[in-house]
């Protein structure tokens, strides 16, 4: 047995959605019991935060193949025990042989459907890549080592859930139509059975034995491009070697005593919630109550008008001059707020993009970190949609992102999510498409005070922004915050979507009289936030989101 699964009596798991003990001294938060397991191990045996991320992103790459991955991308916000911030974006990048206009007829129109399913939906993906990055630049225990408990999961197997169970048969018609009748997910996987993906291991292990080169080189090189070939696609073996991660100055920025540190560019997360919460800030939001007529009211205006924002000035800022310190300035914001009226909704058609001197699937994952140290790690990962393009590659035991899909097909054009874009998301070769990724890191008079974020595709940002609100403007525990009931608008279409049952009718039928526009049919589950708190008194405690299977590991 691998040194790391031997570690059990110094540790406590629980699957559980809320720990709360004084003597908690690590915590990592994910999608999976079995990631969130091997994680905190990982910080038992004497790794850091960032080998902890190391090993959970792996686990979930086997035990929660929806969005957990190999071929896909993510962001990474963290801050050091010494207070030190940074980011790394390992997004997927567009491939060598993409251009501008892929995705449309000899009419100009989108075709529907290449963005999202099959072989021309792929983006070189960049998760492999990140997690060496990581690794060079922080990790403390070997490679080798921090891999191995996803290669054990991955040959001794993981048990499906019943909600793990939905999710395959679900997609199980659309597994087919794309990779056959024999492809690994074509068989029904019920409650309490157990997959074991030995394809998947064989792919880890050329990992551990060759690095970074055991993905982007050689067998699983050949294996891939040759399965996207076959899909459609037009990813090649030099899109692979020559894909590199990035470290970014993060997005940060004060509302009132807190500092909080976000993902910027290609990300939209750090601005959109900078703008938001900047634009609220001078409205006592406290005193209108928790999810009241008022504070939805306020929070939808900030949210309308962000999105607005995002559709028009957002992108990769490789390729793009992003007016980022305009779009945050104190003055900027409080203008775009002058056309909110407490008596009336706005017009999202008369909320232009303001002038200055998406669709995303649900199936994201999120997890979050804090070791011994106290070093802490905010990291949000995907496919894009959920199993991404559908493309699996058999021989290597793993899904392929869509991650294409994010950039804007046709500017002014929805992508599946209904976000808008312009030419500043508009497809180049070697570009990173925009996300609405959050990883977050929050400061409460210079201590560290929370770590969050969530999958939910164009819903991600305005879930980071209710439960931070939830946690410090309404005096919520961390589960307490996570678990409360969530609303959305992203200025196009001009609708609030609430979650199901969770809002009273009379709530409901002031804001119509308000004239907001509430469409019940399109209420849905927003987000699984997953995150970790430190209070005033230095005690940890965790929030895994009951919306999924995610669950909380601790070591004490």
């Amino acid at each position: 047995m691998n040194k790391v699964l031997s570690i059990v009596t110094i540790l406590v798991f629980v699957n559980c959605n809320y720990q709360e003990d004084k003597s908690i001294k690590a915590a990592v938060v994910s999608a999976r019991i079995e990631a969130s397991n091997i994680g905190i191990e990982v910080i038992a045996k004497g790794g850091n935060a960032f080998d902890a991320m190391i090993a959970t992103d792996l686990a979930l790459s086997v035990c929660y193949p929806n969005a957990g991955n190999l071929a896909g991308g993510g962001f990474l916000v963290y801050r050091t025990s010494d207070g030190s911030f940074g980011s790394l974006d390992y997004r997927e990048k567009a491939p060598s042989l993409s251009s501008r206009d892929m995705y449309l007829d000899s009419e100009g129109n989108v075709i529907e459907g290449i963005s999202t399913l099959g072989g021309l939906a792929i983006g070189v993906p960049g998760t492999i890549a990140g997690l060496f990055e990581v690794h060079e630049k922080f990790g403390t225990l070997p490679w080798n080592e921090l891999i191995q408990p996803a290669i054990d999961l991955a040959t001794n197997g993981y048990v499906v859930t019943k909600k793990q169970s939905n999710s395959f048969k679900n997609k199980k018609e659309e597994f087919i139509k794309v990779n056959g009748e024999n492809t690994f997910y074509a068989k029904n996987y019920d409650e309490g059975d157990i997959i074991i993906n030995l394809p998947l291991a064989n792919t880890l292990k050329l990992i551990q034995q060759n690095g970074k080169a055991g993905f982007y080189k050689g067998i699983n090189a050949q294996r891939l491009t040759k399965r996207v070939k076959n899909a459609g696609g037009i990813i090649t073996e030099e899109d692979l070697k020559n894909y590199s991660p990035v470290w970014r100055d993060p997005v940060q920025f004060q509302y009132k005593e807190l500092t909080i540190t976000s993902m910027g560019p290609p990300s939209s997360g750090g601005v959109c919630l900078g703008q938001m919460l900047q634009m609220i800030e001078p409205f006592d939001i406290k005193k209108y109550g928790h999810n009241s007529v008022e504070s939805i009211q306020l929070m939808v205006e900030a949210e309308r008008r962000t999105y607005a924002d995002r559709s028009e000035y957002l992108g990769d800022p490789d390729f793009v001059n992003i007016p980022q310190s305009e779009l945050m300035d104190s003055t900027y914001l409080t203008n775009r707020m002058k056309s909110f009226n407490w008596d009336n909704a706005s017009l999202s058609s008369d909320i232009n993009p303001g002038k200055v001197i998406i669709n995303e699937s649900e199936e994201t994952t999120h997890y979050s970190i804090i070791d011994k140290e106290g070093n802490a790690v905010s990291v949000t990962t995907t496919l894009n949609g959920s199993y991404g393009s559908k493309v699996y590659v058999e021989d290597g035991g793993y899904f392929l992102n869509n991650e294409m899909d994010d950039f804007s097909s046709k500017p002014g054009v929805p992508n599946m999510f209904g976000l808008l874009g312009s030419e500043a998301n508009s497809i180049l070769p070697g570009k990173r498409m925009l996300s609405s990724m959050t990883p977050t890191i929050v400061d409460k008079n210079k201590k560290l005070y929370m770590i969050l974020g969530t999958p939910g595709g164009s819903t991600i940002i305005t879930s980071v922004f209710q439960t931070i609100l939830n946690a410090y403007e309404f005096d919520m525990g961390m589960q307490e915050s996570v678990n409360s009931a969530r609303f959305h608008h992203q200025w196009m279409p001009d609708v609030i979507i609430l979650e199901p049952k969770q809002f009273d009718s009379d709530l409901i039928s002031n804001l119509n009289n308000k004239g907001y526009n509430i469409e019940e049919r399109l209420s849905r589950i927003i987000g699984r936030v997953d995150a970790i708190m430190i209070d005033d008194n230095g005690i940890i405690t965790t929030g895994a989101d009951p919306r999924g299977d995610d669950s909380s590991s601790t070591l004490r």
